[in-house]
């Protein structure tokens, strides 16, 4: 039987930030992690950053995960700064299935995962995906935890012996039908109160999903981006757990699905904390900005 090719899908994405303040700003300095990856499935093609009124400095580096961190200096004096990200993508995922994820236990991943932080075994078949990397995304965060309530929600899904692939379905499924998802493209609340409520936004959902792995032993990277089925708001996180030889699988609990070529990756971390949109200073009196925010995601014919 003939291979068949994953679905292609070309998207413009403009996200506009404008931050209006109080009085006058001397100067404002910031970080923005806007810009879309590059990675397996997803292509970049062209991305600019700008800033209204005009950056005295701007640049680009690749941040401790990977990440594009934009960096922008503004010393015109203003009281509103409009940070504008457009970029061009192609995107190709196609969406993980279990009978496509190695067919592995979850104990089986647990331990291999533990054998590499505990060895840093740098001949194991999957150090391209990073010792380091998996080492960080079985540790708790600042964010999220690891704690009892995780792990009481989780063992639902991990019975003895089950395959990892369907672990990660299950579960993701699990929060889409258990929880509540409301409107939302930050964090809204504690872990705790989330899992205690059964409610909360987006990234709040996809910070429960790397709760619980992480809380069963798996490593776990929370992830930020798109999604163009999203009615209204495109923003969304969801989160992906890593798998030997199968790399980093990406699922979506907000909707209960793995993630396909409908989602546009902008990054990934250990949690919100780590990829949040933009932040920075403003050198000015008075209280912080309002900050209102508009996405636009395009579906173009191939670019």
């Amino acid at each position: 039987m003939a291979a068949v090719n994953p679905p292609e899908r070309h998207y413009e994405v403009t996200h506009t930030a404008t931050l209006t303040y109080p009085g006058p700003v001397a100067s404002s300095y910031g970080r923005a992690i806007l810009l879309p990856r590059t990675v397996g499935g997803q292509v970049c093609h062209r991305s600019e950053l700008r800033t209204d009124p005009a950056p005295a400095e701007i640049g680009e580096h690749r941040d401790y995960h990977g990440n594009r961190s934009s960096y922008f200096a503004v010393t015109d004096e203003h009281t509103r700064l409009r940070v504008v990200a457009e970029s061009l993508v192609t995107v190709s995922r196609k969406a993980s299935h279990p009978d496509r994820i190695p067919a592995t236990p979850w104990e089986g991943v647990v331990h291999t995962a533990r054998s590499l932080r505990s060895s840093g075994d740098q001949e194991h078949p999957d150090h391209a995906a990073s010792v380091i990397q998996v080492a960080d995304g079985a540790l708790a965060s600042s964010i999220v935890g690891s704690g009892s309530a995780a792990k009481e929600y989780a063992t639902g899904s991990f019975t003895p012996g089950r395959h990892i692939g369907h672990v990660i379905r299950d579960l993701s499924e699990r929060i889409h039908a258990d929880f509540s998802c409301r409107g939302g493209a930050t964090p809204a609340a504690a872990i705790g109160e989330v899992l205690s409520r059964r409610a909360g936004t987006g990234p709040d959902l996809a910070h429960v999903l790397v709760a619980c792995a992480r809380a069963m032993g798996l490593a776990a990277r929370y992830v930020t981006g798109y999604v163009a089925d999203r009615a209204g708001d495109a923003r969304h996180a969801w989160a992906a757990i890593w798998v030997p030889h199968g790399g980093w699988v990406q699922a979506d609990p907000a909707n209960g699905r793995f993630v396909n070529e409908r989602y546009v990756l902008t990054g990934w971390g250990r949690d919100h904390a780590d990829v949040s949109p933009l932040h920075g200073v403003a050198f000015a009196d008075g209280d912080g900005p309002e900050l209102s925010v508009d996405v636009s995601l395009v579906e173009v014919e191939e670019p």
